[in-house]
């Protein structure tokens, strides 16, 4: 124990005399050794804080704006005072932090409060009607204007934005899946779609020469034009027409066909 006491002490002194170097010389070196002294003082408050936030906040933020409340409480403590430097700094780390939370926030209180009101009313009258209320009957409700309601709603659609690395759920693999990862991709091409495609080409083009077979793909999978595929095959626009007109009655026919199987069976 008495060792503990006395390598407290000694740190205790190297940080005091830090802070008197640092007082007579404010170098960048002297403030760095401070700041990682001091940092746990910043992450402590960053938590404690993150606790009662929602997921779309990260705490390294907090951390960060923290940090630099942190850095103006270095610059401006004087240890003349009497007063211990982690009493002095844990308000203006608090408040850096809160400063960047309000920042954060780019939906003002006033439109959050409007769109509270539109909600609200809206279940009222749901629950009144017993179906989905129009906007004309939740304006009348609110008492506004046509086109002031207008405005609410499309300001209501900026407060529901939600960050993508919110939190969804939690996997049992421990990884947490957030809104991104269940996020519908409309661009990507459907599996069964293209298992589909590719199947009706198989049976549309079954029989055909190659050059009937490149007609059909080129027109209706490639939406080349008559011209174009002609081009394409040394061929008239005009014969390019006509066999495609000869395929197409064709395929009818053979469709017409298998028509007649199914009904038999």
């Amino acid at each position: 124990m008495a060792k503990t006491r006395t390598t407290t002490a000694a740190i205790e002194q190297d940080i005091n005399d830090v802070w008197q170097s640092f007082v007579h010389n404010k170098t960048q070196v002297l403030r760095n050794l401070l700041m990682m002294e001091y940092l746990p003082l910043v992450k402590y408050n960053a938590e404690r804080i993150y606790a009662k936030l929602p997921d779309e906040v990260e705490l390294d933020d907090l951390i960060q704006a923290g940090s630099f409340g942190l850095k103006d409480a270095i610059e401006s403590f004087d240890p003349d005072r009497g007063v211990k430097f982690e009493t002095y700094c844990a308000p203006r780390i608090r408040g850096a932090i809160l400063d960047e939370l309000r920042n954060m926030d780019w939906v003002p209180r006033l439109v959050r409060s409007r769109s509270s009101k539109v909600d609200q009313a809206s279940r009222q009258l749901e629950m009144e009607l017993g179906r989905t209320p129009t906007n004309e009957e939740i304006a009348d409700r609110i008492g506004v204007p046509a086109e002031e309601f207008e405005k609410m709603i499309k300001d209501s659609n900026t407060v529901s934005q939600v960050s993508l690395s919110r939190k969804w759920f939690d996997a049992d693999n421990n990884k947490d899946v957030r809104e991104i990862d269940i996020l519908e991709d409309r661009n990507a091409a459907s599996p069964v779609d293209e298992i589909h495609r590719r199947d009706i080409k198989e049976l549309i083009t079954r029989g055909l020469s190659r050059a009937e077979r490149l007609i059909l793909i080129l027109y209706y999978y490639e939406e080349m034009t008559m011209k174009e595929i002609g081009v394409a095959l040394d061929l008239s626009e005009s014969r390019v027409s006509q066999m495609h007109s000869s395929i197409i009655m064709r395929l009818k026919g053979q469709m017409a066909e298998r028509a007649k199987d199914f009904t038999q069976e």
